[in-house]
């Protein structure tokens, strides 16, 4: 696995309660935490990944995948809607992402 990014320790303070936010899914969070994602691996591959309303789109290179934020199914913790809606596009790409506690993992 190669290391795509360290993970913004800022995020935390952008979810609820303690910041505002009326979405039920933290967009805040959200945004904050895929911001670092759109980058470059060592290799020379575009990684991107970006959030319209509750769909999250992650690309590596050419592969293209897309993932829910469910908030039925998951719960009503963002992070853990975050993780799941990233493993799913993740997957839909036809590659690997493991969240550490400081970074970010992927297997193309």
């Amino acid at each position: 696995m190669t290391k795509l990014c360290d993970i913004n320790a800022a995020a935390r303070e952008k979810l609820p309660p303690g910041f505002t936010d009326k979405s039920g899914i933290g967009v805040h969070y959200t945004d904050a935490f895929i911001k670092p994602m759109n980058t470059k691996l060592p290799d020379g591959t575009r990684v991107g990944c970006k959030r319209k309303g509750l769909k999250l789109t992650l690309t590596v290179g050419t592969k293209k995948g897309e993932g829910l934020m469910r908030r039925l199914q998951v719960g009503k913790d963002p992070v853990m809607m975050l993780q799941a809606a990233l493993q799913e596009a993740a997957k839909a790409a036809g590659v690997e992402l493991k969240i550490t506690d400081t970074e970010i993992l992927i297997a193309a």
